[in-house]
């Protein structure tokens, strides 16, 4: 894959959650894109661990361990820092997958708070150091979930085109200003945590969102595809980009092979 190297302005890059899965897999590959990488995620033992390895690795790698709901937390983050060049809102999360009718609220209320205040407050926080770069990215990690509805998938749905919709409207009101906006809607990805925290731990319930499937999307696949969005030239904007594994045609229809 070729990429462009970071200018000097722009060669920090932040990226949300990435105590695993998406997220980590993110900072990886921008590491070795020459970025010098910020991890923040709530488990701070784990991007302890992972900036760790980055640097053993020759990369710049910090850890630094955030609640992106905290926005006074957020607003002490940024103040650390007078340009970035790129903002990955990868935090975020499903929890639950009843119906409408029995969905719980505290469910739905955390799901919101995550991924689309989390987002706002990240966002609206580092903005300004994203254009005093001039060269500035910011890349939000939504869900194909945002774009067509599934039973059983109601508040995350919600969730997920609240982020899209929040993508899609701070593009046109900083059109012509030196920040591109970036949405990444990934499909299947089978990652360590992600199914298994949206049924509370339940292994069983979590496998059998894969079953059968031969090979879902992994972490590392979205995160190779932020990183080529992301190191297109300056003048390129990659506005949505879904990613899917073949096996998948939407969220409803996916192929499974017979065991």
């Amino acid at each position: 894959m070729a990429t462009a190297a970071p200018s000097a302005a722009s060669r920090i890059a932040v990226v949300t959650g990435a105590s695993s899965g998406i997220g980590a897999a993110t900072a990886r590959r921008l590491a070795t894109a020459g970025y010098r990488v910020v991890l923040t995620a709530r488990r701070k033992d784990r991007i302890e661990a992972l900036a760790e390895e980055l640097t053993k690795a020759g990369h710049s790698a910090l850890a630094y361990q955030l609640d992106v709901t905290d926005r006074a937390a957020v607003d002490e983050f940024a103040s650390a820092f007078k340009t970035i060049g790129v903002l990955v809102n990868n935090a975020g999360g499903a929890l639950g997958a009843d119906p409408v009718a029995t969905g719980d609220p505290a469910d739905w209320r955390a799901m919101y708070e995550t991924n689309v205040i989390g987002t706002l407050n990240v966002t609206q926080a580092l903005l300004p150091k994203l254009e005093a770069s001039g060269d500035g990215v910011v890349v939000v990690v939504s869900s194909t979930a945002g774009h067509g509805t599934y039973e059983g998938g109601a508040g995350y749905v919600a969730a997920k085109h609240g982020e899209h919709v929040l993508a899609e409207t701070l593009r046109l009101e900083i059109v012509g200003r030196p920040v591109r906006v970036v949405e990444i809607a990934p499909g299947m990805v089978r990652t360590e945590e992600f199914a298994l925290t949206r049924f509370g731990g339940d292994a069983d319930k979590a496998a059998k969102v894969y079953e059968g499937v031969a090979e879902p999307l992994t972490a590392d696949d979205v995160a190779e595809t932020i990183t080529w969005a992301v190191t297109r030239p300056s003048h390129v904007n990659i506005d949505l980009l879904v990613v899917r594994p073949r096996a998948q045609a939407s969220n409803t229809k996916v192929h499974r092979e017979q065991g």
